[in-house]
């Protein structure tokens, strides 16, 4: 019986942050929307010409594909926050101070993973794509298109770019620790080359630009693995 008891709450505990996280997110989504022309007018600041529409519907599409990636930028520390509460009872008082400092970390390796790929990624792509167009091809760019391929560019390194403190939190919580990353180096390595062939376009130059920011970014996440390794078994010889 109260096993089952245990499970209603730890259920309703986490029905409750699932609402919140969701809340937060229509939320922001709301706000973000409000001011969603004049981010919009940001955005294309730099094109020649307007962006052409094939249908009434773009435009609500097109506000609202950057209102939700405003909202999850917004949403995700919250998320993370609401995720530490539900795990929080299962965590060490250390284990619960040093995870709870990933937080905002979180929040600013996602909008450093965004500015890459907007400010650096993006237009080295665009204009090596414009370029080899050159004048065989009218350029012609509609708003769905033109938005459909910079979120492609730009929001998978959002997340991609959360690698270290995902590595960093799960080492803490003892899950993995530096000699299993290493061990797996060359399967990462793997996965990571397939995940930047998929997300980029079909040309050499664009694989590369990705490739080598995140085989950067394991290898700094297998550092900073071995600093909190190396502090939490200095923390345990302590209180022993």
């Amino acid at each position: 019986m109260s096993t089952e008891m245990n499970l209603v709450d730890h259920l309703g505990e986490l029905r409750k942050r699932i609402i919140i996280t969701l809340l937060s997110f229509v939320f922001s989504f709301a706000v973000s929307f409000v001011f969603v022309k004049n981010i919009y007018q940001f955005l294309v600041r730099d094109l020649e010409h307007k962006l052409a529409l094939l249908g009434p519907g773009d435009v609500l599409w097109v506000y609202m594909v950057i209102a939700g990636v405003i909202g999850l930028a917004v949403t995700l520390p919250i998320a993370a926050l609401q995720v530490w509460k539900f795990v929080q009872p299962a965590l060490t008082n250390i284990e619960q101070k040093a995870s709870l400092s990933f937080i905002p970390v979180l929040f600013f390796l996602f909008l450093g993973g965004i500015a890459f790929g907007y400010f650096v990624l993006f237009p080295l792509v665009l204009s090596f794509l414009e370029n080899l167009a050159d004048d065989d091809f009218e350029t012609f760019f509609t708003v769905h298109k033109y938005f459909s391929f910079m979120i492609n560019l730009t929001l998978p390194f959002g997340f991609l770019f959360e690698m270290p403190a995902v590595i960093m939190f799960l080492t803490q919580i003892g899950i993995i620790n530096p000699r299993k990353l290493v061990k797996v180096r060359k399967v990462a390595y793997f996965v990571l080359v397939i995940i930047s062939v998929l997300i980029t376009p079909p040309d050499f130059m664009s694989d590369i630009l990705v490739i080598i920011p995140l085989l950067l970014l394991y290898e700094c996440s297998i550092i900073l693995s071995t600093f909190i390794y190396r502090k939490k078994l200095h923390a345990q010889e302590t209180q022993s």
